[in-house]
């Protein structure tokens, strides 16, 4: 029996007491994130915005295995919030898509969560009517003529079904009685409201594809609504990339449960708290950067260096810097690289690492020293 044939559905239970020590870490967390935050200032508040949502958006999609590129992302972000940023780039339509929901649900938290928001977030993942090469319904729900949703795994012919979802002619009011909840239940924490909310919508299943992304986007507007404010500072959706395969098995497991969802509750309490506590590294970064920067610029780079520090500085650098590497990415020869590269260990802004000749790499120093540069 799956949990949504059982008798009392949608009507969960939970222990609150179990819950009451998890629940007051995560929001001491979240408050003292937020605390932390009013203290940098606009710039780098905006800042560690922009990185958390490029973060959000790139993992909410890699958690359905589809790799976005980080800096379409970050430009596709930058563009809709009138940051001005080095280097923005066009940006795909699946980035785009993406981003809009993303951003429509953190941004604009306050709005009530209809049916047609729904469907305008689902169009917007799927701008041409298709899943991959699979023409699906786009801007509804599935309809009763589509084949039985079923989350499976493994090769054809030995598919493990991991859940099957309500069939499509119970989804109208399945959604009715959901958005009723979602938008007028005050007397639920916001923080339990986004994995109760998670958990109920992926059971629904009411999109053809897309639920996953949906999902996590309504878990984010929950916890925006948790934090009262638009600006993100820790993304849930790297956590559960990072706890994928954890992630997907308490979904099965409470699945096939009862409608008790103290189990599902404490996972995601204990993942949303692990995301918080991780938020720490994104503020390090972004106050390195801001701290980089002050000091370069009181004798400033040419535009080639500036982009490749800027490249390095991305959470997705991978590697070091190399004259090859630094040739190609900013598009320029072997010998005007290794001019620029020489600048940058001279002033130290580059260290060189160990070792010679063509294994010969830099790295950025791991603290800024004003008196150097």
């Amino acid at each position: 029996m799956w949990i949504h044939e059982h008798q009392n559905w949608p009507d969960f239970t939970w222990d609150a007491k179990a819950l009451t020590f998890k629940l007051a870490d995560v929001r001491h967390g979240q408050g003292r994130l937020l605390g932390r935050m009013e203290s940098l200032g606009f710039e780098l508040k905006r800042e560690a915005s922009l990185s958390t949502l490029t973060k959000d958006v790139v993992k909410t999609s890699a958690i359905e295995g589809e790799n976005l590129n980080s800096e379409e992302v970050r430009s596709s972000i930058a563009r809709r919030l009138g940051i001005d940023i080095a280097g923005l780039i066009p940006a795909s339509r699946d980035v785009e898509g993406i981003v809009e929901v993303i951003l429509d649900a953190t941004q604009q938290f306050a709005r009530p969560l209809s049916r047609d928001r729904l469907f305008g977030w689902h169009a917007a993942l799927f701008p041409t009517g298709r899943s991959g090469m699979h023409r699906i319904t786009v801007g509804d729900w599935r309809t009763p003529d589509s084949e039985p949703m079923r989350v499976v795994s493994g090769p054809i012919g030995k598919q493990k079904v991991h859940f099957q979802a309500p069939e499509a002619g119970r989804l109208e009011e399945e959604m009715q009685a959901f958005l009723a909840w979602f938008d007028n239940d005050h007397e639920i924490d916001p923080v339990l409201k986004a994995g109760i909310a998670h958990l109920w919508f992926v059971t629904i299943h009411p999109f053809e594809d897309g639920n996953g992304r949906i999902a996590r986007a309504i878990g984010d507007m929950a916890l925006a609504r948790a934090d009262a404010t638009e600006d993100r500072f820790y993304s849930l959706s790297s956590q559960i990339e990072a706890e994928r395969k954890d992630y997907y098995d308490q979904l099965e497991k409470q699945q096939r449960s009862t409608l008790d969802i103290t189990k599902w509750l404490k996972w995601f309490l204990d993942c949303l708290g692990r995301a918080v506590s991780s938020s720490e590294t994104t503020i390090g970064n972004v106050l390195f950067k801001a701290q980089l920067w002050d000091t370069i610029n009181q004798r400033p780079v040419n535009e080639r260096q500036r982009l490749i520090i800027n490249k390095m500085l991305e959470d997705d650098f991978k590697g070091h810097m190399n004259t090859s590497k630094y040739a190609r990415l900013a598009k320029c020869s072997k010998d005007t690289a290794l001019r620029d590269i020489q600048d940058l260990k001279e002033r130290e802004i580059f260290i060189q690492n160990p070792g010679r000749g063509r294994s010969t790499s830099y790295r950025l120093p791991d603290m800024v020293c004003t008196t150097r540069f």
